[in-house]
C-alpha cells in the first residue's frame, strides 16, 4: 500500500491527515526574518494576527534538497510514495519535489515515488487526495492511481474571492492602482484556478454578498456530470472570516443539497498571497473554465 504525501499549501485538516496517514512536506513563511513551518512552527490563528499587526511575510517553495532528504529518509521503510503537490502554476515546488524524488529513486531502485502536479491550490490539492485514498482502498496500483490522477486534475475546480483588494496587492496578485480603485468601488473580483493551473480574474462584482453568491453561481455553471461526487464531498475554504465560509457552507447545502462540505481555514502559505478576507470553493466539475 502507497504512502500518500502532500504540502501544507493544501491547507488539510490535521484531524484529515491523521485519519488516512498523510504526511505533508512544508513550504517555508519568513516573517521578520523567521522561518516557520521548517522546525519553527506558526498556526492559522497566530499567522493572521501577525497579518493584523502589520507582517509582511514572504514565502518559500520546497528545495529538490529538501525533498531528497525527506525522500531519502523513507528510503528504508517506504516502497511507493504518492506526492501529490500544489499547482505548478502557483509554486515550484512540484518541480523540485521530481527532481529530489528521481534522484533518490536513482540512489534506492526499489523505491517507487509517483509525483502529481494538481493543477490547483489549497483544499482543491484535499480533494485529489480524497480521490488518491478512495483508489488506494479499491486496492489500486501506486501507478494505475497517479495515471487517474493526473487526468482528473482539471475536474477539481476552485472559485474564489476575496473582501479586500489591498490585500491581492500587498500579496503580489494585482497592481496597486487596481487595489486602491476598486476598493473605492467596493469591487470584488471573482478569480478561478485555470486549466494552467493559474489565477485568473474572470469577473469583478459589486458587494461582499454578491460575491459569496456568485461562488455558488460558479459551482451550478460548472459541476456538470460530477454532480453526485460532490454530494459524497467537496469544500469550503477561508482566511480566517469563519462566519462567511459558514455563510457559503449554509448556502451550498440550501441551495444544492450537499451534507459532506468539508471546511478549513488557509494557512500561511496560501494566506500570505491573499489575506484574510479570501473564500473559495472546491468542487468537481465538468471544466474550470
Amino acid at each position: 500500500m502507497f504512502r500518500i504525501v502532500t504540502d501544507n499549501g493544501s491547507d488539510i485538516p490535521a484531524e484529515y491527515s491523521e485519519k488516512h496517514g498523510i504526511e505533508t512536506l512544508n513550504l517555508a513563511t519568513i516573517i521578520d526574518g523567521v522561518t516557520y513551518n521548517h522546525g519553527v512552527e506558526i498556526s492559522a490563528e497566530e499567522f493572521y494576527r501577525k497579518l493584523s499587526e502589520g507582517a509582511k511575510p514572504t514565502t518559500s517553495q520546497v528545495n529538490p534538497a529538501e525533498a531528497r532528504e525527506y525522500f531519502e529518509k523513507k528510503a528504508d521503510n517506504e516502497k511507493e510514495i504518492l506526492y501529490i503537490g500544489i499547482s505548478s502554476g502557483l509554486s515550484g515546488t512540484v518541480g523540485s519535489v521530481k527532481i529530489g524524488a528521481d534522484e533518490v529513486m536513482e540512489k534506492y531502485p526499489d523505491l517507487k515515488i509517483e509525483v502529481v502536479d494538481t493543477l490547483t491550490g489549497s483544499l482543491g490539492e484535499v480533494l485529489v487526495i480524497d480521490q488518491a485514498i478512495k483508489f488506494r482502498e479499491e486496492g489500486k496500483s501506486l501507478e494505475e492511481t497517479a495515471g487517474i490522477l493526473r487526468d482528473m486534475v482539471k475536474n477539481v475546480c476552485l472559485g474564489v474571492t476575496v473582501d479586500n483588494l489591498m490585500d491581492l496587492w500587498r500579496g503580489g496578485r494585482v497592481s496597486k492602482s487596481s487595489a486602491f480603485l476598486g476598493t473605492l468601488a467596493s469591487i470584488k473580483p471573482f478569480i478561478i484556478v485555470d486549466n494552467e493551473g493559474k489565477l485568473e480574474v474572470v469577473s469583478k462584482l459589486r458587494g461582499r454578498k454578491k460575491a459569496l453568491e456568485h461562488l455558488l453561481d460558479y459551482m451550478e455553471d460548472h459541476m456538470g456530470s460530477k454532480r453526485a461526487m460532490n454530494e459524497k464531498f467537496m469544500a469550503v475554504g477561508h482566511g480566517n472570516c469563519i462566519e462567511d465560509a459558514e455563510y457559503v457552507k449554509k448556502r451550498i447545502e440550501e441551495r444544492f443539497g450537499f451534507r459532506n462540505i468539508m471546511i478549513n481555514n488557509m494557512g500561511p502559505v496560501i494566506g500570505t498571497h491573499t489575506g484574510p478576507t479570501i473564500v473559495i470553493v472546491c468542487f468537481y466539475g465538468d471544466s474550470r473554465e
